[in-house]
């Protein structure tokens, strides 16, 4: 099996660039690069599909992650809080009851 060439990012920003720009074909561009067009159709999607993230802001990402992880701790309270209420309803099935005391006195 042969040697997988090591393409850098500036490459791949740029063999991607000119193939969205569209003044040459993707054979001819893949031609210019020595770069299989399968695999310039992959760079081109992953720069697609991440390009939104360039105009997200850092902040907005810093708030949502906080906001997830006080989610995740609000929902293990939940379920802490869920446990406790069961073991204390079973726990008052087990006393007797008051009627049941008002009747021996």
């Amino acid at each position: 099996m042969g040697k997988h060439k090591i393409y850098n990012a500036d490459l791949k920003l740029q063999v991607v660039l000119e193939v969205l720009k569209g003044e040459k074909t993707m054979a001819q561009i893949c031609r210019e690069h020595e770069v299989a067009t399968d695999l310039v159709c992959h760079w081109r999607d992953v720069f697609l599909e991440r390009a939104p993230q360039v105009f997200t802001d850092p902040r907005v990402k810093s708030q949502e992650a906080k906001d997830e992880q006080r989610i995740a701790d609000l929902e293990r309270m939940v379920g802490r809080l869920t446990m406790e209420l069961d073991a204390s309803k079973k726990a008052l099935r087990l006393l007797p009851s008051r009627a049941s005391n008002a009747e021996r006195s």
